[in-house]
């Protein structure tokens, strides 16, 4: 390990229906995911420098991630996660609402298949999509359910309807 902990920030959309809060999700792209759905969504994310302010590259990381620009509105922090693989995840819920079909997701570059020296891109996020909060608890990253938790509970409070 090099010495410093990974960060991640990034942004939890949730809108209101008459079946109670949605959130959306972002589907990993690369093809580690590309037949999974437990585990495989995650709130839209990415890496920071520690100079970088985590609200400012949740942000930035929204942009890069779906091609489209963050929304406005006010910002309910939902705090930071730990991942298994030892990521340190901070995010924020945001109202607002967004057509899945907009995205324009960023790409990476691996080498797939391994160790055949061929160097493929790929979609950062393959597709996004809206969740009731009890089917997102099923597919979403599993240290991520916290923020789902918490977005509930500031909802309890008068929060999210």
């Amino acid at each position: 390990m090099n010495g410093r902990s990974r960060r991640s920030a990034g942004l939890l959309l949730f809108r209101r229906t008459g079946h109670g809060p949605e959130v959306l999700l972002a589907h990993m792209g690369g093809p580690f995911f590309a037949r999974r759905e437990a585990g495989a969504w995650t709130v839209p994310k990415g890496e920071y420098d520690p100079d970088e302010p985590s609200w400012d590259a949740a942000r930035r990381e929204f942009r890069e991630e779906l091609g489209l620009a963050p929304p406005d509105g006010e910002a309910v922090p939902l705090g930071e996660v730990r991942q298994s693989g030892g990521k340190t995840v901070t995010a924020w819920a945001v109202e607002a609402d967004l057509d899945p079909a907009a995205i324009e997701p960023g790409t990476f570059t691996m080498e797939w298949p391994p160790k055949s020296g061929r160097l493929e891109e790929f979609p950062e996020v393959d597709r996004v999509a809206w969740f009731g909060l009890d089917r997102a608890r099923e597919v979403i990253v599993s240290a991520q359910r916290a923020f789902l938790d918490r977005l509930a509970e500031h909802s309890s409070d008068g929060g999210v309807r």
